[in-house]
């Protein structure tokens, strides 16, 4: 979805002209940008909350020539969603069961105690691998 998107399903929604729409959704998204810079943190409740974080500095590597990079500190924004939101993303999008695991096996194993392990070393390497990703972009 995109921010032209909203606009166009919230006009229709509440029986608004488009332009008036776009105006209040830009001011509003901008409000954010600009609360998040000047107090560096911004809490929505029932929604979640936009954070400034200062990122150090690190040492990184070029893939290529396997040279190492100096990545310097940067500050970066940050989203912490509220309870609602993330309950509300954990029961439209459930994480699919494990590679090479059917649905039936998965329960099983799932009940006994190295399952549970198994599942949960996979998922912290999966939520690992994304995180470095997020850091390097």
């Amino acid at each position: 979805m995109t921010k032209k998107d909203i606009v166009r399903r919230l006009a229709a929604e509440m029986n608004l002209d488009q332009s008036l729409t776009k105006k209040i959704v830009q001011r509003t998204l901008d409000m954010i940008l600009e609360t998040a810079i000047a107090e560096g943190r911004i809490e929505l409740r029932n929604f979640g909350v936009f954070e400034v974080k200062r990122r150090a500095a690190r040492k990184a590597r070029n893939p290529k020539t396997n040279q190492q990079v100096n990545v310097p500190a940067k500050n970066v924004l940050s989203f912490q969603p509220g309870k609602n939101v993330a309950n509300a993303v954990i029961q439209q999008h459930p994480l699919p069961y494990p590679p090479g695991a059917s649905g039936a096996s998965a329960s099983v194993a799932g009940a006994s105690g190295a399952g549970a392990s198994g599942a949960g070393a996979s998922t912290a390497g999966a939520s690992g691998a994304g995180t470095s990703g997020a850091e390097s972009s």
